[in-house]
């Protein structure tokens, strides 16, 4: 005859002189699908990695409820995600660990992926960005940060310039009367190329805190940011999407403080937006380093960001 006996509960059993309040104890790197939605009704499955941590408020006990919080990570891929979604997943893991934790907090991280039509052709393909969500409850209160990574293209004045001088001088050397052939000139610009201005893929990096704000949806978002820049990049393209890009860019010039400037303006006028971080980054074809922008809402704190 077999003695059924219960499983053992080290957390409980085992004494320790050691006691005291932790901050945060929690686990890292979970893996957990997601829905979200897209902007336009549509749902989108993301493929993310989820921290979730609690506080340990109660000195006397020896640890916290791991298995409670990762069954209740794993009830956000029966519905799509969001704000409300997010504000009970908080509330439920403060419930989990009856009574020892007050504080509880998740950080999310996963590619947001959009579709997008090219310039002119009609073509399509689909653009990424690194979007990472916190949320924080602290006595029953909810405060969001949104973390947003985001592709552009920028084209630098000053080269541009320097471009369009180097052409005049080639259209005074060229043609040596007064009056100039217009066909002429046509037909040497078609086999002629003098200087074209220096480009770079460029980033912005976004570090936004929201309080308890409703945010907008990240495509919308994303959107937003793009119109405010004007040179997003592309995916799939023809020739005429590649020309219609090389003219997007010569209308929109930038140093990285301009796009800066851009970036500053939008998020100044966003009410959702408590407080905000970022960062632009011009990756020069020129140099082998980079141009960067960095600014704050507020600048009376010591507090610096996290790097995305």
């Amino acid at each position: 005859m077999s003695i059924a006996t219960a499983l053992p509960d080290i957390a409980k059993s085992h004494s320790d002189t050691a006691t005291g309040r932790l901050q945060w104890v929690g686990m890292e790197g979970i893996a957990v699908p997601l829905t979200l939605d897209n902007g336009t009704g549509q749902q989108q499955a993301v493929a993310a990695k989820a921290s979730v941590y609690v506080s340990l408020d109660d000195a006397t006990e020896k640890g916290i409820h791991m298995s409670r919080l990762h069954a209740l990570l794993n009830q956000l891929t029966q519905k799509p995600c969001d704000k409300t979604e997010f504000d009970a997943l908080l509330l439920k893991m403060v419930a989990s660990q009856a009574g020892i934790s007050h504080n509880a907090k998740f950080d999310l991280c996963f590619d947001y992926y959009m579709a997008k039509t090219s310039l002119l052709s009609n073509e399509t393909g689909f653009q990424s960005y690194r979007i990472e969500i916190g949320g924080e409850i602290h006595r029953g209160n909810c405060a969001y940060r949104l973390k947003v990574t985001l592709p552009y293209s920028s084209t630098c004045p000053c080269s541009a310039a320097l471009a369009r001088q180097l052409l005049a001088d080639a259209i005074d050397s060229q043609f040596d009367t007064a009056n100039i052939s217009k066909q002429d000139v046509l037909d040497w610009a078609q086999k002629s190329s003098i200087a074209t201005p220096h480009s770079q893929r460029s980033y912005v990096y976004l570090d936004l805190s929201l309080g308890n704000n409703e945010w907008p949806s990240l495509a919308s978002l994303i959107l937003q940011i793009e119109d405010a820049l004007g040179t997003p990049v592309q995916t799939m393209v023809k020739r005429q999407d590649e020309q219609e890009f090389a003219r997007l860019n010569a209308e929109n010039l930038m140093f990285c403080e301009d796009a800066a400037r851009k970036i500053k303006t939008l998020l100044e006028q966003s009410s959702w937006v408590e407080d905000y971080w970022f960062k632009v980054e011009h990756q020069e074809s020129l140099h082998a380093h980079n141009a960067v922008v960095t600014d704050r809402k507020f600048y009376n704190t010591h507090e610096v960001p996290t790097t995305l």
